[in-house]
């Protein structure tokens, strides 16, 4: 039988590094009493709120409601051990309307909303 690695915690840093690096997310949102994760692209900014592009209603409608929302992503480090990221806050439609040279700027530009919420809870795992 396979021995199962250890899980470790990853510190609030950890994790906020890991998200910065995250361009997509899953994000988690409940849509019609049901949960549902939905694919968005990301952005950290000053490592304290996740700004998402969107043009999905279910996350829109979300964040017009001020509904929590959640992101969480994986990955694996360079010693090959998978890792798991998830973020919520209280979503608000998000006020930032400069324009954005980035994946952000480029959903925008075919529809998406810009959505965020603030990094009110942040934890994360090692394997």
């Amino acid at each position: 039988m396979e021995e199962l690695s250890a899980v470790s915690a990853l510190t609030r840093e950890e994790c906020i590094e890991r998200l910065t690096t995250a361009p997509l997310a899953r994000i988690l949102v409940s849509v019609r009493c049901l949960p549902t994760a939905l694919p968005a692209r990301i952005r950290v900014v000053e490592r304290e709120r996740i700004l998402i592009a969107s043009s999905d209603t279910s996350i829109v409608l979300a964040a017009q409601r001020h509904d929590v929302l959640t992101v969480q992503i994986d990955g694996i480090d360079d010693h090959n051990h998978t890792w798991s990221v998830v973020a919520s806050g209280i979503a608000e439609v998000s006020p930032d309307a400069e324009p954005m040279d980035d994946v952000l700027g480029d959903a925008v530009s075919f529809g998406g909303q810009l959505v965020s919420f603030p990094l009110s809870v942040v934890v994360g795992q090692r394997h």
